[in-house]
């Protein structure tokens, strides 16, 4: 005899045997349609639903009583780790193509490329390498326009100064492109700045004054 819920009534009163499986699994199959999930949480807020609760365990744990220095000490650790991870999660690892696009002069306003290079030498003087890196590279950045091999143009970036003087000094594009980076690094990302790099910089730019541009030839040449 069929149980309650495995049959359904018709519209004329007569009951109609449904079978228990088949009408589990048209129930199953109904329910998984998109429609009923429409605003369910992601599988990324789940997540970070579950990172905050284990937060909101170990703050509570923390915060009792029963714990001593040493266990509340690992604790915080732990806690402060699993902020971390979430955050460096949700947000990625800082990407150096974001700093990339800040420019090699500040709003100062223009100076020589001797003014620059006076104040990296003292700043590498002083120890603050840093400075010294930022002030080099926009010492050499500037000579290069002063002889006219690159347009003076505010808010260029390294990158962009490089890769355009390396048209006109092809034997040094990969040097310019190197301090380039450790410009921007250095400047703008988290590299600790060092006497090697300071004096990466320092050479190149004594190098490029010693040398002369590739210019281009007439397309066609002569005839």
């Amino acid at each position: 005899m069929p149980t309650w819920g495995e049959f359904v009534v018709l519209a004329g009163g007569a009951p109609v045997t449904t079978p228990r499986d088949a009408a589990r699994d048209a129930a199953r199959d109904e329910l998984v349609k998109a429609d009923y999930h429409r605003n369910d949480p992601s599988i990324q807020e789940r997540v970070v639903d579950w990172i905050m609760e284990r937060i909101d365990d170990a703050l509570a744990t923390l915060a009792g009583g029963g714990t001593t220095g040493t266990t509340g000490l690992i604790l915080f650790l732990v806690v402060a780790l699993v902020i971390a991870a979430a955050l460096w999660w949700r947000l990625g690892a800082p990407r150096r193509a974001a700093r990339t696009d800040l420019g090699v002069f500040d709003a100062a306003g223009p100076r020589s490329a001797a003014e620059h290079r006076e104040d990296a030498e003292r700043h590498a003087t002083a120890g603050r390498w840093a400075e010294a890196v930022r002030e080099q590279m926009r010492a050499l950045v500037r000579r290069l326009e002063e002889r006219t091999l690159l347009d003076p143009r505010p808010g260029r970036t390294a990158d962009e100064a490089a890769a355009e003087a390396g048209r006109a000094l092809p034997g040094h594009a990969a040097a310019l492109a190197s301090a380039a980076r450790t410009f921007d690094d250095i400047a703008y990302g988290d590299r600790t700045a060092d006497p090697a790099a300071y004096q990466l910089l320092r050479d190149l730019d004594r190098t490029l004054e010693r040398t002369r541009p590739v210019l281009a030839t007439a397309a066609g040449g002569a005839a």
